[in-house]
């Protein structure tokens, strides 16, 4: 829910509220005043009812955006390889002249750490098309400023999917630390 949708719904909880506040003081016969402030409700409500449509739309949009971003990902990750075991004086230019006989480099990214500032020690090629990626791996293990450099095809990061497998433990929820003796059970490795 977005800020503004809170917004609009705190607005009509109070005015429920006041709305509520003033019709519970005494039962009195219907007004002009009530009829008027009755009219205002249904119009207050219809302006809702049209400021949601446009929220829906709005949102129906993004989600739109979301999946050809996505899209648009997974095809520069097909495009694209990890170059690891990177010397950490390597500049994107002389990587890129590096993987130049590959083929057309369209970007060259060498990973930062973002607290120091200082290269992580791989980095990813970006190509124009996705058949000179198997030109790049020919280049796995050749040596570079003095380190044999690792190239492999980059993959598509799958959300939920860590680089542990399937997650911790999920068995007991033991994690350490003094058991006890266990009495006259025997051996209980776990």
């Amino acid at each position: 829910m977005s800020a503004e949708e809170e917004k609009q719904q705190q607005q009509e909880q109070q005015q429920q509220e006041s709305a509520g506040a003033q019709g519970g003081a005494g039962k009195e016969e219907p007004t002009a005043e009530a009829g008027e402030s009755y009219d205002a409700m249904q119009s207050r409500l219809k302006e809702l009812e049209a400021e949601a449509e446009r929220l829906q739309a709005m949102q129906n949009e993004l989600n739109k955006e979301s999946d050809e971003l996505k899209e648009n990902k997974e095809d520069v990750d097909s495009r694209s390889v990890y170059v690891g075991n990177v010397d950490y004086g390597t500049t994107p230019d002389e990587l890129q002249k590096f993987f130049q006989s590959c083929g057309t480099i369209n970007r060259v990214t060498i990973l930062l750490d973002k607290f120091t500032g200082h290269p992580k020690g791989y980095a990813y090629v970006e190509f124009a098309e996705p058949s000179l990626v198997a030109n790049a791996l020919v280049l796995n293990e050749t040596v570079f400023r003095g380190r044999p450099l690792k190239v492999i095809p980059k993959r598509t990061n799958v959300p939920g999917m860590s680089a542990r497998g399937r997650g911790r433990g999920r068995g007991r929820g033991y994690r350490g630390g003094f058991r006890g003796r266990g009495r006259g059970r025997g051996f209980a490795p776990y």
